[in-house]
């Protein structure tokens, strides 16, 4: 039998659990650290502020967005029936302003027809032979002139021989203004002077006269001249 001494090696004596134990215990203090964590983290949320009446504003910034969503659909759906009646505008009046053109132009067109036909019926009226001494005499019927805005005078005469088959007048026109030059009386006639007329029933002459300047024109005459003869005359005032 093998003894023990003193000098023998040291031995150490150790309890053992079973592993089963082990893993409960070591459950167990996971367990209560993660729960001193949970309670470390809410505490640290309560303190900071950060969670306090944090779902209340969520909610309430939910409410406000869909606030303004329909608010911003409620502005486009306005929107787009503004644009639909501006649109519904723009062609009304569109339409207006052509028919209004339309009319414009079609008045101008009556009117411009009616003062022919005005022109027209006073020139036939003005053919009407004479009755009386001066029957059948070369006669000056329609002498009329008008200033134009840029100070000449446009002139036009009508002669006629109110007899039926006349014999055909052939003179000369002599045209005679009168006026003011720097307030003293003033007479001229168109350059080339009097003009040479052909006349079977009735002629029409026209012209333009080109006053000199600082000039006022009045009156203007017309004389038919047969040689040295004057068959006709006439004068009128020009406004």
């Amino acid at each position: 039998m093998r003894r023990l001494t003193v000098s023998a090696p040291r031995m150490a004596v150790r309890s053992a659990l079973p592993w089963p134990f082990r893993w409960a215990l070591a459950a167990v203090v996971a367990g209560f650290c993660a729960a001193i964590s949970l309670w470390a983290f809410e505490l640290g949320k309560d303190i900071a502020g950060v969670d306090h009446g944090g779902k209340a504003q969520l909610q309430q910034l939910k409410l406000e967005n869909n606030t303004l969503r329909a608010q911003i659909e409620t502005l486009t759906a306005e929107r787009d029936r503004a644009q639909s009646v501006a649109n519904t505008a723009d062609t009304v009046l569109t339409t207006a302003k052509v028919t209004s053109d339309k009319l414009t132009e079609t008045s101008r067109q009556l009117m411009l027809e009616n003062q022919r036909l005005k022109d027209d019926l006073g020139f036939f009226e003005k053919l009407i032979p004479a009755v009386g001494a001066n029957a059948g005499a070369l006669a000056i019927r329609g002498l009329q002139a008008e200033r134009l805005p840029s100070g000449e005078i446009k002139w036009q005469v009508l002669v006629i021989q109110g007899v039926k088959n006349p014999v055909e007048f052939e003179g000369r026109l002599e045209l005679v203004f009168a006026g003011l030059a720097n307030g003293k009386p003033w007479t001229g006639s168109p350059a080339g002077g009097a003009l040479s007329v052909k006349i079977k029933q009735y002629g029409r002459v026209e012209g333009v006269y080109h006053p000199p300047e600082q000039m006022v024109i009045k009156s203007v005459t017309v004389k038919a001249l047969d040689g040295q003869a004057v068959r006709a005359l006439q004068t009128i005032q020009i406004p």
